[in-house]
């Protein structure tokens, strides 16, 4: 009898080992420049890098806006005009993908189209969590077919509020976060986020546009490693007004919309809901927020619950207000981008530091990413750069400072339709940290390769002649 338990024990262990062995494997160290994904990725580069479709002339903007606040009827239930019986937020594991109790206030999506010559490109802000890699997809299909506009022209980001709509990542974990997917969701909106840049586009008229920014410091840490690490906390401007009287700004920041935790079941825009309403009132008639470079960055307010978003928004917005003022604008700008589409390495979701799932086992837990791309943007005297991750506030300094030397600008945004997760310094790797170690799922040689293509990227827009 003992030796009959002994050997299904050992049966039983030697199966564990084999599970075990084929579960986990080793944390790829080759550097990027020798992998496959890099060498694609650079042959496309180099293949449209001399083409980034310099534009000189005449400004045109266009401004567009739908409503993406859901209607929640207990015996409605109509997705195409945004009614549901109920609804999960995004944001936060720890909400269990319930559903939200209510609204707290009303979310958009908007959308800024600038047209010079014959170069279009269409700026859409919206007010959730990240731009879902589904919406963004059939939302550019749906524009394509309407009015001819393709991936190249349309830069997406999002407000990364943590309390809006959710159901619209499969998977496990995009699950966990978003709650239980409703592919209703994603075609309402999708269709919301088409309509917007479609009115943007048909809104085009002759204006006039400039930049500018402010320093934040008071709202702004870094969440990741403290005061031993260094904070990004400029604040971008675009203000952008149409001849006829209407006026409309963007903004970009890199502070987390964090301020309501896991215990708000309230749709909500989190602080930029609040910088985007004072300013509507306040002598714009649009104003749209773009996530910053997030990564590592945290806010910084007082007050409690729903007061410490208006602090933080509200404290924004009037400064906002002032410097904005200051702000220079020009009928006839400069214009350039390149759109790169990105190859990348396998999943590499890690249980320790030098230990990571199987890729099979990864891919059936973790979302699908979507296509994956990097845009970089002229805008007269900015140079901007999209990109599909929470993108580090300390790393988005560097390409700060280099612009600064040439004479421009320079900012980057987050959640641009696709998501890898987070791209961080690359001397935090190895950090126990959630940014660090759960949050960053393709390995060591992922995020310097998207840092060294973002650097040819900003290099070749900004000596475009």
């Amino acid at each position: 009898m003992i030796k009959k338990i002994l050997k299904i024990l050992l049966v039983v262990l030697i199966l564990v080992v084999c599970f075990l062995f084929w579960a986990l494997n080793t944390v790829d160290y080759t550097p990027y420049f020798k992998s496959d994904y890099y060498a694609t990725t650079k042959a496309r580069l180099d293949s449209i890098a001399t083409n980034p479709g310099v534009s000189r002339g005449q400004v045109q903007l266009g401004f567009g806006r739908k409503s993406i606040t859901p209607t929640l009827l207990e015996d409605t239930y109509d997705p195409a005009e945004g009614k549901f019986v109920a609804l999960p937020l995004s944001g936060y594991g720890g909400r269990e993908g319930m559903p939200a109790t209510g609204i707290h206030d009303s979310l958009f999506v908007k959308a800024m189209a600038v047209k010079v010559n014959e170069k279009i490109m269409v700026f859409i802000g919206s007010d959730l969590l990240i731009m879902p890699p589904e919406v963004s997809k059939l939302s550019i299909t749906a524009v394509e077919k309407e009015i001819g506009l393709t991936q190249e022209n349309i830069f997406y980001s999002a407000t990364h509020t943590h309390s809006s709509v959710g159901a619209w990542s499969a998977g496990r974990v995009g699950e966990l976060f978003a709650g239980e997917y409703n592919p209703d969701v994603v075609s309402w909106l999708s269709q919301q986020v088409a309509k917007t840049i479609i009115e943007a586009v048909k809104n085009l008229q002759p204006g006039k546009i400039g930049v500018g920014n402010f320093h934040a410091r008071q709202f702004v840490k870094n969440r990741l490693v403290g005061d031993d690490g260094v904070v990004n906390d400029d604040f971008l401007m675009i203000v952008a007004e149409q001849l006829s009287g209407t006026r409309a700004i963007l903004g970009s920041f890199d502070a987390h919309a964090t301020t309501l935790g896991d215990w708000n079941m309230e749709f909500s825009a989190d602080y930029p809901g609040y910088w985007q309403r004072k300013l509507e009132t306040n002598g714009f008639d649009m104003a749209m927020f773009f996530a910053g470079s997030v990564g590592s960055h945290s806010y910084q307010s007082q007050g409690e619950r729903f007061e410490k978003s208006r602090y933080i928004g509200e404290a924004l917005a009037d400064s906002t207000i002032k410097y904005s003022q200051e702000i220079i604008t020009k009928d006839s700008i400069t214009t350039a981008s390149l759109t790169l589409k990105i190859d990348y390495p396998e999943l590499q979701i890690r249980v320790s530091d030098g230990l990571c799932l199987n890729p099979v086992i990864a891919r059936s837990l973790f979302p699908d990413v979507g296509d994956v791309y990097l845009q970089t943007i002229r805008l007269d005297s900015l140079i901007w750069t999209t990109t599909p991750s929470d993108f580090s506030g300390e790393t988005a300094l560097t390409y700060k400072n280099v612009m600064y030397k040439k004479g421009f600008r320079a900012m980057v945004t987050s959640f641009n339709g696709a998501y890898t997760g987070y791209i961080i310094p690359c001397k935090y790797y190895h950090l126990n940290a959630y940014e660090s170690r759960m949050m960053n799922w393709f390995g060591p040689g992922y995020n310097p390769f998207i840092n060294y293509m973002i650097g040819e990227l900003i290099e070749k827009v900004s000596s475009a002649r």
